[in-house]
C-alpha cells in the first residue's frame, strides 16, 4: 500500500498537464495556452511572464521566416540542382545555385529541436500559471523575479549548473547524433553530393544493402561483423585473464619488489598507446627489427609477413593489443585482490581447500562480481577500437572481395573508410545504427543475467 500511494500523486501532480489546465485553471490559466505568460502577467510576475511572452514571439518569428520554409524543403531534401544554364543577356554560361540537400536536412533538424523547446518552454509556461493560480486562491505570496533567482541559485542551483553544460550536449551531441541518423535513411553517398547532385529519402534500402541484398557491400558486411565479434571476444577475455594472472602473481605472498612489477607494466600505460602501435608496426615489417633479427638468428630465412597475412594479420593483433590492455586489467584487479576478506581464505584452508579451489571458489567469483560492468565495457569498447586496428594495420591486407574496407577492419574502422575515402555517407551512417543497435542489446542483455545486477547484495 505504501508503494501505491507515490505513483498516484505523481500522477495527479505530473499526468496529463493539458487537462488539468482546462479543467482546474481559470480564464488567465486557459488564455496562457495561446498566449504564454499571460497568468503571470495578470498575477505581478513580470518578468517570467515577459520571458514566456518573448518566448513564444521569437518562436512564432523563427516559423515564419525560417522554420516553416525549413520543415516543407524536409520532405524532399530540394529539388533545383546546381548546374550551367546559358546567359542571354551575357552570351555565356553562367553556374546556377541549386539547392543543398546537406544543409536542408540540417536546417530541418534544427528546426525540429526549435520545435520540441518551445513545446517544452509552453509545458513550463502551464505549470507556471498553475502554481501562481494556487498560491493566489490559497492567499499565500507569489514569488517576485527575485525570489526565482534566489531558488534557482539555492535549493535550484544544480539546474542552474547543468544548463550551459546540457545546451551543449544538446547542439554538439545529440543534434549531430540526429543528423546523421537521419542520413541512414537517404541516398547521399559518392554519387549523390549535392549541390550538383542531390540526395533524397530512400527508407530502409541502404539496410537491406548492407544486410542482406548480395550486394559487394552486403558481402563485406558479414565478414566484418564476423571479424569485429571475434577481436572483440579475444581481446576482451584473453586481456581479462592475462591482467588477473598477472595480478595474482604479482600480489602472491614471498614476491618481492611488488612494487617495481607493478611499475614496469604501468609503464605501457604513461606511454601513448598510439606510439606503442607505430612502434610495433614499424618493429613487425618485412624489413622491421623482428624479422631482421629472426633472420640474423637464422631462425626464419624470409620475412614473416605479419601484417601482410590476412589470418596471421588477425593474430598479430590480438598479441599486440595484449601489450596494451593487461596492464588495465592488472592495475583494477590488484586493487579488488587486496581487498578480498583474509577471513574467507583462512576458512577455507581450514576446511581443506587448495590453491585451486579458492581461486575458482572465493578469488574468481569476487573479482567477477566487481569487475562484471568492466568486463562489458571493455567488450563493447574492443568493438569500437578503432586506434589499435587503424594504428597496427589499416585493416589491411587490402582485398577486392569487399567494398572498401580490408581483411582486418573492424565495422568501426570501415565506417572510417566509407566516410573519409568514399564519401559513402548513407551507408556508413546505416553501419553505425547497426554497431550501436548491437552494442546496446549486448550490454543490456549481459548486464541484466550477471550476479553484479540480480544479486547487488551478494558481497556486501
Amino acid at each position: 500500500m505504501s508503494k501505491s500511494k507515490p505513483k498516484k500523486m505523481v500522477k495527479k501532480s505530473d499526468g496529463n498537464l493539458l487537462k488539468r489546465v482546462i479543467k482546474e485553471g481559470d480564464i488567465w490559466t486557459k488564455v496562457s495556452m495561446l498566449i504564454m505568460g499571460t497568468a503571470n502577467l495578470r498575477r505581478r510576475q513580470i518578468v517570467k511572464g515577459l520571458l514566456f511572452l518573448l518566448c513564444e514571439a521569437a518562436f512564432i518569428f523563427y516559423m515564419a521566416v525560417n522554420g516553416v520554409n525549413a520543415l516543407s524543403h524536409m520532405t524532399t531534401l530540394g529539388t533545383q540542382t546546381q548546374g550551367w544554364v546559358y546567359d542571354e543577356n551575357l552570351g555565356i554560361d553562367v553556374l546556377a545555385q541549386g539547392d543543398n540537400s546537406m544543409l536542408l536536412l540540417l536546417y530541418g533538424v534544427v528546426c525540429l529541436f526549435v520545435i520540441v523547446l518551445f513545446v517544452l518552454s509552453w509545458r513550463a509556461n502551464l505549470k507556471s500559471a498553475l502554481e501562481v493560480q494556487k498560491l493566489e486562491k490559497e492567499g499565500k505570496k507569489i514569488p517576485g523575479f527575485k525570489d526565482d533567482v534566489k531558488v534557482y541559485l539555492d535549493a535550484k542551483f544544480n539546474r542552474t549548473m547543468l544548463t550551459l553544460p546540457m545546451i551543449g550536449v544538446m547542439a554538439f551531441t545529440v543534434l549531430p547524433l540526429v543528423y546523421m541518423i537521419l542520413v541512414a535513411f537517404t541516398n547521399y553517398d559518392n554519387a549523390h553530393q549535392p549541390p550538383g547532385n542531390l540526395f533524397t529519402w530512400i527508407g530502409l534500402d541502404n539496410f537491406v544493402t548492407i544486410l542482406g541484398s548480395g550486394s559487394t557491400i552486403s558481402k563485406t558486411f558479414w565478414p566484418i561483423l564476423g571479424w569485429t565479434i571475434t577481436w572483440a571476444v579475444f581481446a576482451t577475455v584473453l586481456n581479462y585473464i592475462g591482467g588477473i594472472l598477472l595480478a595474482l602473481l604479482i600480489n602472491r605472498k614471498g614476491v618481492k619488489f611488488k612494487g617495481f612489477w607493478r611499475t614496469i607494466f604501468v609503464l605501457s600505460i604513461a606511454i601513448p598507446s598510439f606510439v606503442s602501435l607505430l612502434i610495433m608496426k614499424t618493429m613487425l615489417q618485412p624489413d622491421g627489427a623482428v624479422n631482421v633479427l629472426l633472420k640474423s638468428w637464422g631462425v626464419i630465412q624470409e620475412s614473416i609477413p605479419f601484417l601482410t597475412n590476412a589470418t596471421l594479420a588477425k593474430v598479430t593483433i590480438i598479441v599486440v593489443n595484449l601489450w596494451i590492455g593487461i596492464p588495465y586489467t592488472m592495475l583494477i584487479t590488484s586493487g579488488i585482490l587486496m581487498n578480498i576478506p583474509a577471513d574467507l581464505y583462512e576458512a577455507a584452508r581450514v576446511d581443506g581447500a587448495n590453491a585451486k579451489v579458492m581461486f575458482r571458489k572465493i578469488t574468481m567469483p569476487y573479482v567477477l562480481f566487481v569487475t562484471t560492468p568492466y568486463l562489458i565495457t571493455q567488450f563493447i569498447g574492443n568493438i569500437n577500437n578503432f586506434n589499435v586496428i587503424y594504428l597496427l594495420s589499416q585493416g589491411g591486407p587490402s582485398t577486392l572481395d569487399y567494398y572498401q574496407a580490408g581483411k582486418t577492419d573492424l565495422l568501426v574502422t570501415w565506417l572510417y573508410k566509407l566516410t573519409v575515402t568514399s564519401k559513402d555517407y548513407c551507408y556508413a551512417s546505416a553501419i553505425g545504427i547497426l554497431v550501436f543497435v548491437i552494442s546496446a542489446v549486448f550490454s543490456l542483455i549481459t548486464y541484466r543475467r550477471t550476479s553484479a545486477y540480480n544479486n547487488e547484495e551478494a558481497f556486501q
